[in-house]
């Protein structure tokens, strides 16, 4: 069983008021706990400018989640959004973990000679 740790942002439309943005919120980290993640993390960005328009909005609400789990949560949850209207894009990533100090002295070392 291998743990791997995972970002995953998601806007959401401006037009939503706290109340849904909180409900929306809380299904995601509920989803995440449910299906196996460990230690799910959550900041609300809030509401900033967009680079581009999305469905007609130049803001979103950005939300981003990190968590722990096997991988088999970002499919699951990646369906839900795609079929939920109020999600206007996301992104899930799977972080590097660090790697120590000596490793990356040792690297440098054997590039050197």
């Amino acid at each position: 069983m291998l743990v791997n740790s995972y970002e995953l942002m998601v806007i959401l439309r401006p037009d939503l008021n706290e109340e849904r943005v909180s409900q929306e919120v809380t299904k995601y980290q509920e989803f995440l706990t449910n299906n196996a993640a460990e230690e799910v993390s959550v900041k609300v960005w809030g509401k900033r400018r967009l680079a581009y328009q999305i469905r007609r909005f130049n803001d979103g609400i950005y939300v981003l989640f990190n968590f722990n789990g096997e991988g088999q949560q970002i499919a699951l949850i990646e369906r839900d959004m795609r079929l939920n209207d109020n999600v206007m894009r996301f992104l899930s990533i799977k972080l590097t973990p660090e790697k120590p100090e000596k490793e990356k002295k040792a690297k440098a070392v054997a590039v050197e000679a």
